[in-house]
């Protein structure tokens, strides 16, 4: 069965942006201020949200830290620090114990 249109745009995107291939290591922060996402949707602090540079907006990524994991979905942009790969909204980052900044796995489920 051929992508539909959309779809096939999705896996363009995410093989030029360079995407988080699967169980990558990468540093991860959180974030809780309320404002709008770039997606122009509200900030809720303890949804379960990301931001990330690249990933299109409603991708799901499974993010692991000291054996707790949480899936969230892109809803914003940044890390706007080098050398982070993703910022959790406060819910997502309590769900898996992360109290500041540290090295999780990524996996991108779609």
């Amino acid at each position: 069965m051929p992508l539909r249109h959309e779809a096939r745009a999705a896996l363009a995107c995410l093989a030029l942006a360079g995407s988080v291939p699967r169980a990558q290591a990468e540093v991860a922060s959180w974030y809780g201020s309320g404002h709008r996402t770039a997606n122009g949707e509200r900030f809720v602090p303890d949804g379960l949200t990301a931001a990330h540079r690249s990933l299109p907006f409603g991708t799901r990524v499974r993010v692991t830290y000291g054996g707790r994991s949480v899936v969230v979905r892109i809803n914003d942009r940044g890390p706007f620090i080098a050398g982070r790969a993703i910022d959790l909204s406060r819910g997502a980052a309590r769900a898996i114990g992360l109290a500041g900044v540290g090295r999780v796995h990524l996996a991108i489920l779609g």
